[in-house]
């Protein structure tokens, strides 16, 4: 195998609160140098700027920064507000200003395994020190003369902050990191819950939810390390703040969503655009909080086109030694190639990660395995013919991009409602339920890359690949979506 570290795999995580000498960019300041480096080229500059305002997680901030260097490509002048948890990389984004705000939050929170009190967490602690900063800004941009704000970007599930910028006066833009099916569930919510779906029952899990077709029990959100208790009070309070924002912004597109995107229009009182597939309008706008290893794409390079399965789970879900172990053997018992991310930390209770005794031997010369890989080049490669994926949404989009059908092992939150439309709506994939067995893997990654059974998932598949290319051209949806947003956003006195 080209790069088993069976030993402990190793990856770059940022750390919770990285030293002020490690960081750049994180203070109120100068920042003409870095418009000046990032102005060469552009569209002439629109004299606003905008504010951006992420949840810390890789999955919210990757679209976030997308949708910002796309604004940016349309004149505006961008400001990061952020967390020093999982604070990004301002190196890759010279033309942004970066501004750090303290969230304060002990070190049992950060490395928690619930994942919603953990949000929930950071949207509070983020109130007041989100208020001074606004302050800070607002008060330096009428003293300094520079360039007024436009709006506040703002990922939609850090509610805290929604009072913050209505009493300081400005005008708040919440953006949503999921699909429109997801948000559409949202805004039923406490339908769902005073109908008692919650919590979740066993022996209901395969019956239909009429208020959330196509949906089963089974595919509505839940977080196995977290309480309802928390869902309830985040979708509660997120869906609340996305009703009294100016406008909503999602990474979708019409030709993928048409249906859940007008029940969405319906349901709020502003605007709904869609913008998606964000990472398409904005190449290597992403910002990866783990450490790419590039050298996958030289492996790639040598294997035939459509021949390989690109495997991740993403970058929060985790697994048991014993799955992990199931996973291994299918693949290898698949007989085809494969490029496997398994990043430090993915199997529960441990930090470095032991592959299968054998399975380097068992899978030499067709199989890779790495930390983690620069994902939407993965799968833009013509070597890869299938994606593994736990169907976090940003996986889904980018797969659904490049035509690559999906095996699905969805994890939890979204997920499981996104594997939903992967194969039973959009039907471009197949879905791994139940407990792992290698046997089913096997026959699941032979089905999508070789047999003849699943060449109507590849079929459907590239057809979605040129609906998600023709909306970013212009005269497509999105692309009339994205002007109609920056018109919006200029409307604004």
């Amino acid at each position: 195998v080209s790069k088993f570290q069976t030993d402990g795999i190793e990856s770059q995580h940022n750390r919770p609160h990285p030293p002020p000498s490690e960081r750049r960019g994180d203070t109120i300041g100068d920042q003409a140098e870095m418009e000046e480096a990032g102005s060469a080229g552009q569209t002439r500059r629109l004299g606003r700027r905008l504010l951006l305002f992420s949840l810390p997680f890789q999955g919210h901030i990757n679209p976030m920064f997308q949708l910002a260097t796309l604004l940016f490509q349309r004149g505006f002048s961008v400001t990061v507000i952020h967390t020093l948890f999982n604070a990004p990389d301002p190196s890759g984004h010279p033309h942004f200003r970066f501004v750090a705000i303290d969230d304060g939050l002990p070190e049992e929170v950060l490395n928690s395994h619930d994942i919603l009190a953990k949000a929930i967490a950071i949207t509070e602690a983020c109130r007041a020190p989100f208020r001074d900063c606004l302050v800070r800004l607002l008060e330096e941009a009428a003293r300094e003369g520079e360039d007024p704000v436009a709006c506040l970007l703002a990922d939609a599930m850090l509610y805290s902050i929604a009072g913050v910028a209505e009493e300081l006066g400005v005008r708040r833009v919440a953006v949503r990191t999921s699909s429109a099916a997801y948000m559409r569930m949202f805004s039923v919510f406490p339908t769902l819950w005073g109908k008692g779906y919650y919590p979740i029952q066993k022996q209901r899990r395969e019956e239909e939810v009429p208020e959330a077709p196509p949906y089963r029990v089974k595919d509505l959100m839940n977080f196995e390390h977290s309480s309802d208790a928390s869902l309830l009070e985040i979708i509660t309070n997120g869906m609340e703040s996305i009703r009294d924002s100016a406008a909503l912004v999602l990474n979708t597109f019409e030709d993928l969503e048409a249906a859940d995107v007008a029940v969405l229009r319906r349901a709020l009182p502003s605007p709904v655009f869609t913008v998606g597939p964000l990472h398409k309008f904005s190449q290597n706008a992403s910002n990866s909080l783990l450490e790419q290893d590039r050298s996958c794409m030289a492996w790639l390079d040598r294997h035939p086109a459509g021949s390989v399965i690109y495997v991740s789970f993403g970058s929060l879900a985790d697994m048991e030694k014993e799955e992990l172990a199931e996973v291994a053997w299918g693949l290898a018992g698949s007989g085809q190639p494969f490029l496997w991310v398994v990043r430090l930390g993915s199997v529960r209770g441990e930090g470095a990660v032991e592959l299968p005794a054998g399975f380097a031997e068992e899978t030499q010369g067709r199989g890779m395995v790495v930390a983690w890989a620069p994902q939407v080049e993965v799968l833009a490669h013509p070597a890869v013919g299938a994606f593994w994926t736990h169907c976090g949404w940003n996986s889904i989009v980018e797969s659904l991009c490049e035509g690559v059908p999906m095996l699905c092992r969805p994890c939890f939150g979204d997920q499981t409602g996104n594997a939903r439309y992967v194969s039973h709506v959009w039907k471009v994939g197949l879905v791994l339920e139940d407990a792992l067995q290698r046997g089913q893997v096997e026959r699941a990654v032979r089905t999508l890359l070789v047999e003849e059974e699943g060449a109507e998932l590849r079929e459907r598949a590239r057809s979605m690949k040129e609906k998600a290319g023709s909306c970013i051209k212009e005269g497509g949806s999105s692309y009339g979506c994205l002007d109609n947003l920056v018109d919006f956003i200029l409307s604004a006195p």
